[in-house]
């Protein structure tokens, strides 16, 4: 009943400033009156209807099987003037609700604003297990039909410290284990080049072995050219000691060293 009474209040007043033609002024108090009544039927009905949709089997049973459609039929018999879909989704927010906020026992600081076609009304709500924060949207109209409503709770300060240590906690832990990472790379560099020195070292030793094998091989050569002279010079020595004109008949076993 007070609502229609406010309704018809607001009506006459639009009238009569529109009559007058004084439209800036009487439009803002036309719309400060209607965030005003807004927020009262915010406070008093909406909440107490969702919780209606939830309490009341037969009412949780017709939210179940009505179509937004006919649910918006319905309580237009009663003069609450609702959107279907805003209606379903703003119980099932409720629903989860109950599990952080618990049922609302009491509203304060119900503070609605203009938003385009929208008046949005937060309310700070007292549940059976912490505090919350309710938001209702309505039409911008004098019908004031419902958009939206959901239910969040509210953090305390402990809360807010523990997610804020929790960040810390976590943005430092992601910077050393960034740095640990870091100093794992570079050491691994001191690693790789031992590796690759060891790799050189052993290239350098086969390079080695290499020369040196060829280097005798080499000498080898050297020291037979050698004796091959060494031995012609003895058959002709020999020759020439038993008086014969050529070497060709003397052959050289082997040479030995004699120590005198």
């Amino acid at each position: 009943m007070k609502k229609i009474v406010t309704l018809l209040c607001i009506i006459a007043c639009l009238f009569s400033f529109t009559a007058c033609g004084e439209a800036d002024p009487e439009v803002e108090k036309y719309q400060s009156d209607l965030v005003d009544m807004a927020e009262e039927y915010a406070s008093t009905d909406i909440i107490s209807l969702i919780y209606d949709f939830i309490d009341t089997d037969s009412m949780a049973f017709a939210l179940k099987v009505f179509t937004p459609e006919e649910l918006e039929k319905a309580l237009s018999e009663s003069g609450i003037a609702v959107d279907g879909n805003a209606l379903k989704s703003a119980v099932e927010s409720f629903k989860k609700g109950l599990d952080t906020v618990g049922t609302v026992e009491s509203v304060n600081n119900a503070e609605g604003k203009i938003d385009k076609n929208t008046i949005i009304v937060t309310l700070d709500v007292a549940g059976t297990k912490k505090q919350g924060t309710v938001e209702i949207v309505f039409s911008k109209d004098q019908y004031l039909k419902l958009e939206s409503a959901s239910i969040s709770p509210k953090q305390t300060l402990g809360e807010l410290m523990g997610k804020a240590g929790l960040n810390t906690l976590l943005g430092m832990g992601t910077v050393f284990a960034v740095l640990i990472l870091i100093c794992l790379i570079i050491s691994s560099f001191t690693l790789i080049a031992k590796v690759q020195n060891a790799k050189a070292k052993k290239k350098s030793d086969n390079a080695t072995g290499i020369d040196n094998a060829v280097a005798q091989i080499v000498e080898q050569e050297e020291v037979a050219e050698d004796d091959l002279e060494l031995v012609a010079v003895i058959a002709a020595a020999v020759a020439a000691y038993e008086g014969a004109s050529s070497s060709d008949g003397y052959v050289v076993r082997s040479i030995r060293k004699v120590n005198r």
